[in-house]
């Protein structure tokens, strides 16, 4: 009997709300520590880039009239789809090479991050708008806006916290990602 080659998962971007394949072809291949080979992940071009931004500044206008409670109910939910799928995340990060305790951890609070930020989004304008003082009879103030596109890139070592981490606040803040 000859031995079974294993179908690897190949993951792919994600650009405007779909998962296409990277448009080069090319990918890089996941390896636990041991050097087993994992999965292959798509490696983006320029152009993934580009269409990236495209599409990111398409749905600016959409995101920026989105309400604090609307952006806080999307972390939210983003929170409750990690929590329901912690399980399998864990097992991932296990296969990679983390220790049990640490792969847990890395779930956990980026669950609790979600979380905290999005209780953070109806907050943000009252902490950081102000009623600046003027010499004249009328009222200035500034309000935090979605000001344009923003590109995020998760460190390597605790990616999905470091991705958390950097996405929440945004989100929070109100700019497009």
């Amino acid at each position: 009997m000859t031995e079974r080659i294993d179908v690897l998962k190949t993951y792919k971007l994600y650009i405007g709300g779909q998962f296409p394949r990277t448009e080069s072809g090319r990918y890089y291949a996941i390896k636990d520590a041991k050097g087993k080979l994992l999965a292959n992940m798509c490696q983006s071009s320029r152009k993934d880039f580009r269409d990236a931004v495209v599409a990111a500044r398409g749905a600016l206008s959409s995101w920026s009239g989105k309400s604090a409670f609307n952006r806080s109910q999307i972390l939210y939910r983003m929170a409750e789809m990690l929590e329901n799928r912690k399980n399998q995340l864990v097992d991932e990060l296990l296969l990679q090479g983390c220790k049990t305790l640490d792969a847990v951890t890395e779930v956990s609070t980026a669950i609790d991050r979600l979380v905290y930020y999005a209780g953070w989004c109806d907050k943000y304008q009252q902490v950081f708008s102000a009623v600046n003082p003027v010499a004249s009879p009328h009222f200035n103030f500034s309000v935090p806006e979605p000001t344009g596109v923003v590109a995020i890139i998760a460190p390597q070592q605790s990616a999905l916290i470091g991705l958390v981490s950097v996405i929440a606040p945004v989100i929070a803040g109100g700019n497009a990602c």
